[in-house]
């Protein structure tokens, strides 16, 4: 499998981060993203850690929230 969009500017390549979605043109996760900004740090903060733009930190963001909308939870 080559490298594959799933999103705006998200992809998922198995030879980068084993596959992960990252934002596309580097190699920064989503999930580390998505966690840096739970934990508290603001969009500015973020993307001068990770050298990424506010779109890029935004999109992580529509992203995340794309996948647990669509995740089905099984109830005991």
């Amino acid at each position: 499998m080559a490298r594959k969009k799933i999103f705006q500017n998200i992809v998922v390549d198995p030879k980068v981060r084993f596959g992960k979605p990252v934002i596309e043109g580097t190699r920064v996760p989503v999930d580390l993203i998505v966690a840096k900004v739970g934990e508290g740090m603001n969009i500015e903060e973020v993307m001068k850690e990770f050298d990424i733009t506010r779109k890029q930190v935004l999109v992580t963001l529509k992203y995340a929230a794309k996948v647990v909308a669509n995740e089905e939870i099984a109830l005991a």
